[in-house]
């Protein structure tokens, strides 16, 4: 496998990652970073600011990334925002439009089919929050809370024509597969963690709650049995091709739905992941994308704690031909730092060290299909990749670790010189994006990677539209 430096000269890099096409970048590449068959193509600071998820729209030959950033409450901090990128030329992202939230207010989470976009809104998320009754506060200070719904039909200028609240503490990963429902990871009254509830956003200016679902023991009144942990709902909600079945991280379980009757979701089967892996609340099962076809799912936890001071995080293949008895069937192998790194595990850099996420929005047409390549966002390790052809035999095949940052940045352990990783989306085109503490990262595979995450489905090479 090809191993590549930060050192490599401009032009090197424009031309593994744009078939030779040199091209003027608005904000050059940081140097530094390490990779293995993977290679950057453009770059965007984004100001400081702590970018979470992703999506991504094409419309009329152009490119559209959004992406939200974190509350930041420091002195003279920001709400969250929901940010709108041009992509359309890799090598040259450019922002153009950043949209505040309420004050003190989360906006983390984005999820959109054809001109629909969905973003969360919540307190400041804490570990003593997610563990706790989901009653409304008063904080001292104003904030809102639920889903926004947002018309991107002008793509790069949203316009909010809805929201639904919970009345609680707000939502976290939310999702919207197109049609009818949206999905969403909902605090709600008299709960406990969150809970799936479902919409219908047939009008997404009055959306309407159509179903509830919560394991044993959220509600109120409902007694848990010594030891039992409690449940909690990360999501996103994955739904079958056919509409019939719901498949979800719902810690401690990966869980499968009968949602034939969407007014009343049924239990086919679940998971139990922990014990033995970490228990960090709702984010112990914190991902689960299916491969439909071939009756696989990918799963993965969040990895709290700094330096590696928990169990192990799961991170695996399952088994989900029988959806009633879903089984796991490998583990990830650990990423092993590069010797340029200087440091003899992951463990030993600031902040977390595990798998974060992948590229959830796999019921977007302009989000590349899942397929033998797994990119995995993994905080201070920055991105990696895994083969699962033999979804018994997953093995590591490239990483991408940026530069530390010149200035320390925010991450959930505190401040960092790592470039913690948070996100990363893959989209039709081929291009991986990663966003984390410190800006937008936009990839290519290359050497024995290249080309084989979209295999046959690659589109034939065009020029970049003209920039309006």
């Amino acid at each position: 496998m090809r191993k590549s430096l930060g050192a490599l000269t401009l032009a090197a890099v424009l031309a593994a990652g744009l078939g030779g096409g040199l091209a003027v970048r608005a904000e050059p590449i940081p140097t530094g970073w390490l990779a293995e068959n993977m290679v950057p193509v453009g770059y965007l600071d984004l100001g400081g600011r702590f970018a979470y998820k992703l999506t991504v729209k094409q419309k009329a030959g152009r490119w559209y990334l959004y992406s939200a950033y974190d509350e930041d409450i420091g002195p003279g901090g920001h709400p969250g925002a929901v940010v709108v990128i041009d992509v359309t030329d890799p090598a040259n992202p450019r922002r153009l439009k950043t949209i505040e939230g309420p004050p003190n207010t989360e906006i983390a989470q984005v999820s959109l089919h054809g001109d629909l976009l969905i973003t969360n809104m919540s307190r400041h998320m804490t570990p003593q929050l997610a563990r706790g009754a989901a009653a409304k506060t008063t904080p001292k200070t104003p904030l809102d809370e639920g889903v926004l719904f947002w018309d991107i039909s002008d793509p790069a200028n949203p316009r909010q024509v809805g929201q639904w609240a919970t009345q609680a503490f707000g939502t976290h990963r939310n999702s919207y597969p197109g049609g009818k429902y949206a999905y969403a990871a909902a605090s709600r009254p008299g709960f406990v963690g969150r809970v799936l509830v479902i919409l219908d956003v047939s009008d997404p200016s009055q959306p309407r709650e159509v179903a509830t679902w919560h394991q044993y023991g959220q509600k109120e009144g409902e007694a848990r049995t010594e030891g039992q942990l409690l449940a909690g709902l990360h999501g996103p909600a994955q739904v079958s091709p056919d509409g019939a079945m719901l498949t979800i991280a719902y810690a401690p379980d990966v869980v499968n739905l009968d949602i034939s009757d969407i007014a009343h979701p049924k239990l086919i089967g679940r998971l139990t992941l922990v014990p033995p892996f970490a228990n960090v609340g709702s984010q112990s099962v914190h991902t689960v994308v299916p491969y439909w076809d071939r009756k696989l799912l990918y799963v993965s936890g969040e990895a709290r704690a700094a330096n590696c001071d928990e169990a192990l995080t799961v991170q695996g293949m399952v088994d989900n031909k029988d959806p009633a008895h879903p089984i796991l069937i490998s583990i990830f192998p650990t990423p092993r730092p590069p010797a340029a790194l200087g440091v003899k595990t992951f463990c030993d850099r600031p902040g977390r060290f595990g798998p974060h996420n992948i590229s959830t929005e796999i019921h977007n047409p302009d989000v590349a299909k899942p397929g033998d390549l797994i990119h995995v966002a993994y905080f201070n390790a920055g991105l990696w990749v895994y083969d699962i052809q033999d979804p018994r035999l997953p093995s590591i095949v490239g990483y991408f670790i940026p530069a530390d940052s010149p200035q320390p940045q925010f991450s959930m352990t505190g401040l960092s010189k790592a470039y913690i990783a948070q996100d990363t989306l893959t989209d039709a085109r081929g291009y991986v994006y990663m966003v984390g503490s410190g800006g937008l990262y936009i990839l290519r595979d290359a050497g024995a990677l290249e080309g084989r995450t979209l295999g046959a489905a690659a589109p034939a090479a065009a020029p970049s539209p003209a920039r309006p």
